[in-house]
């Protein structure tokens, strides 16, 4: 059986649930303690992000290096294409998305705690250690993030005029591909590192981001929101998540 090791707010944990999903391929989603996963993450693989694929034997850590292996080992229903064009194409777009989510999960994060704390809710999960100390376990949380993610002031609006251009240029990218798809005519890891990276920014149903875990967005937030909205680019993510993101797991994971 196949486990996934995951954060269930994670953009990044996201894509890889979706790659595996887009495969068809049983998984379980595992939560692991912020904090703790550090060790876990290095013991298991020799760095110390999430998510993990655990796969019989073989640990895989990294969006792009799962979506690499999933590939290799279960070629059905494939991720990057064997054009040579097109693969390099897909993985350069992948690797700007892994570097845009680094600035949707500042930008993010920033006005999510500064409304509120229901972002930690999910974090902290429904049971164990986090929720039966909750009250000392979420302004710990809140600190470790802001200082792990780096929001200060100055970092968060970095963020923000990168998050500004690279979605200009790729709504670039989207029009002059038809609007379809980001690569060629079907879905593809393109397509995947693309949505699930910026999904956070939308609210949209029936994603871990979806309106009622956001509510008290900032104003800021929410003009932003309807910006990316009346793009290609957002209308596109809006229209890949109703109809192509066929999930098998519940991304609250276990």
């Amino acid at each position: 059986m196949r486990t996934l090791y995951q954060f269930p707010l994670s953009h990044y944990c996201e894509k890889a649930r979706w790659l595996l999903d887009h495969k068809e391929l049983d998984f379980t989603a595992q939560n692991v303690t912020p904090g703790v996963h550090r060790a876990f993450a290095q013991l298991k693989t020799g760095q110390n992000k999430l998510p993990i694929l655990k796969d019989g034997e073989k640990y895989v850590a990294g969006t792009t290096q799962i979506a690499l292996y999933l590939d290799d080992v279960y070629p059905e229903h494939r991720l990057i294409r064997g054009d040579t064009t097109l693969r390099e194409k897909i993985l350069e777009i992948d690797g700007i998305c892994n570097e845009l989510g680094i600035h949707v999960r500042r930008w993010g994060l920033a006005h999510a705690l500064a409304e509120g704390d229901e972002s930690l809710e999910i974090i902290i999960g429904e049971k164990g250690y986090l929720r039966q100390f909750e009250k000392f376990s979420k302004p710990i949380l809140k600190s470790l993030m802001s200082k792990r993610y780096q929001l200060d002031d100055e970092r968060v609006e970095q963020s923000k005029y990168s998050l500004d251009m690279t979605i200009e240029s790729l709504n670039q990218v989207l029009v002059e591909n038809g609007c379809r798809y980001m690569v060629g005519d079907r879905l593809g890891l393109a397509d995947i590192a693309v949505c699930s990276m910026l999904a956070p920014l939308l609210t949209l149903d029936s994603t871990p981001w979806e309106r009622e875990q956001t509510e008290h967005n900032s104003v800021e937030f929410t003009v932003f929101c309807q910006h990316l909205l009346e793009l290609p680019l957002g209308q596109y993510i809006k229209r890949i998540y109703a109809t192509e993101r066929h999930a098998r797991v519940d991304w609250r994971g276990i």
